[in-house]
This record gives C-alpha cells, structure tokens and sequence, in this order.
C-alpha cells in the first residue's frame, strides 16, 4: 500500500510539472505576437511599452482580462487581448513571469 501510495504521489508530481511546462512552452509561443512591443525576452525595445519579464503572474493575467474585457481600455492592447482565451492569458502570464528581470542599472 506505501508502495501505491508512493507511486502514485510521484505520478502526481511528474504530471503537474509537465502541466507547467506546457504553460511555458505554449506562452513562449504564444508571445510572438506580444514580442512586437514587449520584445522576445520580455524586454521593450521602445520605453513607451512595458517590460514583462519578471512581472507577477496575477498582475499579467489581471491586466490581460481587463484589456479583454474592456474594463481597461488601451488603443494597442484591447484590440490584441481581445481574442485571448483565459487558457492563453495564464500561458503568457507564466512564461514572461518566468523570464529573468533585466537589471537597469548594471
């Protein structure tokens, strides 16, 4: 019985990393798009847009959702969160909150 037990925790365990995994991987992909102003690392190329690198996952997917859903009104991000499904959101969230944060003042 400890040997099922042990197994199946281990399964548990496997199973949920690769769940996060797939969050990383499907927001790197996802984040093509978003590299246009946030740039591929997460870093803005231009200081008019932010950078996501680093950035808490609930803050992203907050701002994200409210772009989506018009509680937060942007003439850039409305109309690009506005295809988003909440799956997406939590994908990009989770890949540029595991990006690292670029020291400024290095």
């Amino acid at each position: 019985m400890k040997l099922f037990l042990t197994l199946v925790v281990g399964m548990l365990c496997v199973s949920l990393s690769t769940v996060r995994a797939g969050g990383l991987e499907a927001g790197r992909e996802k984040s093509v798009t978003c590299a246009a102003c946030h740039g591929a690392v997460g870093i803005s190329p231009n200081t008019a847009w932010p950078n996501l690198a680093g950035q808490q996952k609930a803050y992203l997917v907050k701002q994200m959702k409210d772009f989506r859903d018009g509680k937060r009104i942007d003439p850039w991000m409305s109309p690009m969160a506005k295809p988003l499904s909440d799956e997406d959101i939590e994908d990009l969230a989770a890949f540029y909150n595991s990006l690292p944060v670029r020291d400024e003042y290095q």
